[in-house]
């Protein structure tokens, strides 16, 4: 449907709004000013705090209101103003003469419960056409189009624009509107905007006096990732699907309060993209409807819960605290456990976890095995969500550090929930086994963005043979299409010459080993000058239009030609090293290197240390090192790699300390303080990096003719770029050197 004028649509709005839970008895308040939808709050707080503990009767005086809209002045943020919606109550000091019973004492009014949705003392009111007074004589006042009110508290903010118009007008005027200033008082509430036209909307939190970055303006998406109002349907109505579902009850009253994030690392008000919000709600359903009393039915010990597939960088750890904390608030499980399969990031996910939480004491890390089982064992409600490693986890066995079977079992009794990050790491290992076996009541839940799957088993197992059913999936072709995922930028170099390969094979199938012998013999020379026709046999393989695959040169090479010592290894440095001063901004942003396997990734850290010993190059892999052949050579290259990394940054790492070194890696790349050994050398050099940017750069042979996102072969040495303007913060020191590091993965 065509709205030709905005008043229309804003009706259809309304109407689609009261079809979906926001029908409060007494009706659309109309044209409100600010003092309107104070005394309207008034109104609800009175109705909903009556009691003789509370109001005693006697409804809030204009004074005591004045309490409670100067305490959200003095909040200011939406960060902290979250806080306090979602704090449940607020104080005020009674005023009114007629409630002889608290006069002069502080009261505690209820305002809002996040598990309160749709039912209960929650009132949801639309606000047509609020007036914002403005903040300068010289200004004038502003009128919104819709404001979504939730006990009282104008919540949501939304604007519309007519058929035609695109939907930046909109959002642009709500940073019209914020910039002036009328996001202010009471409706410094506010928490989530919304930009909407017929045909698209966007929505995305409150930024406050911040920037308000387009990059966090989200469509939002079906179940299966498909976008809705995201203006590729003009003219279907979208915009009711939009508001039947982000902005219906309870998915609403939801949206306030459980999938908004108050990240204090950063003091940003965050609201979560509806593939996280599937994923939170998928595993807090799933704990909901667990049958803990029945055994369950799995012959491995342990429930599995199932596994959330997100693709790297689409914001994982958001999603699983949200989902961890989703379960410890509604009591539907004792404990909630997240573990990471290395020791190294329980600091950093730590920190994460407590930043996103309502209070930090709300999450709680552990020091060591003991003070996990005593955490573990505490009916307190500050240790319901607990950060721990699965080596931790896996050391809770009975005889080993002083705990007793007895022990174990009442632990095990309770109603344990494990969340697992990175679980296609560690989860075939015994570590798992251990815990699972331990804590064979438990559910278990996992997040990976590289899922096992039948193609590529591990010791005969899956993900979802260990964990269960997927629960959500989001690729990386939808974090790339939605801008959460950098993506591929693919050119391909050659590596051989297209005439010396299609030579080198006719020769291989004609059975000669010169020119010479191939054209003296008939029938060798038959298949060989076959084979060297382009018309006959393409270079790379093809389709005919029947569907039939034709071969190509590159259908008959193997992987002899990446193997280490080849000429392939020194033509991708050899690209690497001749483009990297433009892609790298004059050395202002740092390099991937992916290699296909350990040996690789060895000898092109030698041949950058060879043929660029300006620069700064590391490697990466597992550490691991066991007695199968080629451990020796694993094992030197892991002292080489440690002793050059310690004379580049005065550091002391060794082996056993490795992961310590990762992280300094990881911290170098990240423009993060450098970690560092308890040298005074290391903590001098820990600022060395910390100017740098990131950018990825990946050279990648495949081993096969073709691959999804880039065509490989043997002659080719294929390169890609990841680079976007959100992903690369520019330098603060133009003139620091260049550096590199190549960091090979398996």
């Amino acid at each position: 449907m065509v709205f030709d004028k905005e008043a229309a649509f804003e009706e259809a709005v309304i109407t689609v709004l009261k079809q979906h839970g926001w029908d409060d008895a007494g009706g659309v308040l109309r044209y409100p000013t600010e003092q309107d939808l104070i005394n309207n709050w008034a109104k609800i707080l009175f109705q909903n705090n009556a009691d003789i503990d509370r109001l005693n009767g006697c409804p809030l005086t204009q004074g005591e209101m004045a309490q409670v809209i100067e305490q959200i002045e003095t909040l200011k943020t939406p960060l902290a103003l979250n806080g306090f919606i979602n704090g449940k109550t607020v104080a005020i000091t009674r005023d009114n003469p007629d409630d002889a019973l608290h006069l002069g004492k502080e009261v505690s009014l209820k305002i809002y419960d996040r598990q309160e949705i749709a039912a209960g003392q929650s009132r949801y009111q639309i606000a047509q056409q609020p007036v914002y007074p403005a903040k300068s004589k010289i200004l004038n006042d502003r009128r919104g189009d819709l404001c979504l009110l939730i006990n009282g508290m104008p919540v949501i903010h939304i604007e519309l624009k007519r058929s035609g118009i695109p939907v930046s007008q909109a959002t642009g005027q709500i940073e019209k509107y914020a910039h002036e200033g009328v996001f202010t008082g009471l409706f410094r509430l506010t928490q989530i905007f919304v930009g909407m036209t017929p045909d698209e909307a966007r929505y995305f939190a409150n930024p406050g006096t911040g920037v308000f970055n387009p990059n966090f303006f989200f469509h939002w998406e079906d179940f299966n990732n498909e976008p809705v109002c995201a203006g590729d349907k003009p003219g279907t109505d979208e915009w009711k699907r939009f508001t039947s579902t982000l902005l219906s009850i309870p998915m609403a009253h939801q949206l306030i309060g459980f999938y908004t994030v108050a990240d204090s690392s950063d003091g940003c008000l965050k609201v979560m993209r509806s593939y996280q919000y599937y994923a939170a709600a998928a595993i807090s359903d799933k704990v909901r409807r667990c049958k803990w009393d029945e055994r369950p039915k799995s012959s491995a010990p342990g429930r599995p819960g199932g596994y959330i597939w997100h693709t790297t960088g689409s914001g994982k750890t958001m999603t699983s605290f949200k989902s961890a904390q989703l379960i410890a608030d509604s009591h539907d499980a004792d404990k909630v456990v997240f573990l990471m399969d290395r020791i190294e990031l329980g600091t950093q996910s730590l920190s994460e976890y407590r930043a996103f939480a309502d209070d930090a004491d709300d999450v709680q890390g552990t020091e060591n095995t003991q003070v996990l089982k005593s955490k573990l064992a505490s009916d307190d409600p500050k240790n319901r969500l607990i950060v721990t490693s699965i080596q931790k986890m896996s050391n809770l066995k009975a005889g080993e550090g002083r705990i007793t079977q007895a022990e174990l079992d009442r632990l095990a009794a309770k109603r344990i929930v494990f969340v697992i990050d990175e679980c296609h790491r560690s989860t075939f290992g015994d570590m798992l086994q251990d815990i699972r076996r331990a804590f064979p009541n438990a559910l278990f839940f996992g997040f990976t963005g590289t899922p096992i799957l039948d193609e590529n088993q591990k010791k005969g197992s899956t993900t979802a043979m260990v964990f269960g059913e997927c629960l959500h999936r989001y690729s990386i072709a939808d974090g790339i299409r939605d801008g959460n995922v950098l993506g591929f930028d693919p050119y391909m170099v050659t590596t051989f010459d297209d005439h010396d390969v299609r030579e080198a094979v006719a020769l291989e199938q004609a059975k000669a080993s010169s020119v010479g012998e191939a054209i003296s013999d008939e029938r060798k020379s038959k298949v060989f000058y076959h084979y060297m026709d382009q018309a006959k046999v393409p270079m790379g393989p093809m389709v005919d239009g029947a569907g039939n695959h034709i071969k190509g040169i590159e259908d008959f090479l193997t992987r002899a030609q990446y193997w280490p010592n080849t000429p392939h290894h020194g033509k991708v440095v050899e690209d690497v090293l001749r483009r990297f001063p433009v892609l790298s901004h004059g050395g202002k942003f740092h390099a991937i290197l992916a290699t296909s396997s350990i040996p690789e990734a060895i000898d092109y850290y030698r041949a950058f240390k060879r043929e660029a010993p300006q620069m700064k190059v590391t490697a990466l892999f597992d550490p691991s090192i066991d007695n199968d052949a080629g451990s020796t050579v694993k094992e030197d290259a892991l002292v080489e790699l440690i002793e050059d990394y310690n004379k580049a940054y005065g550091q002391e790492f060794t082996i056993p300390t490795w992961p310590a070194m990762k992280k300094d890696i990881s911290a170098r790349l990240s423009h993060k303080k450098p970690t560092s050994t308890s040298t005074p050398t290391a903590r001098a050099a820990s600022t060395c990096s910390s100017w740098w940017t990131r950018c990825s750069q990946a050279s990648t042979p495949s081993g096969s003719t073709r691959s999804t996102s880039i065509r490989s072969s043997t002659t080719k040495a294929s390169s890609r770029l990841s680079a976007a303007p959100t992903a690369c913060s520019a330098p603060t020191s133009p003139s620091a050197p260049s550096a590199t590091t190549a960091a090979p993965t398996l």
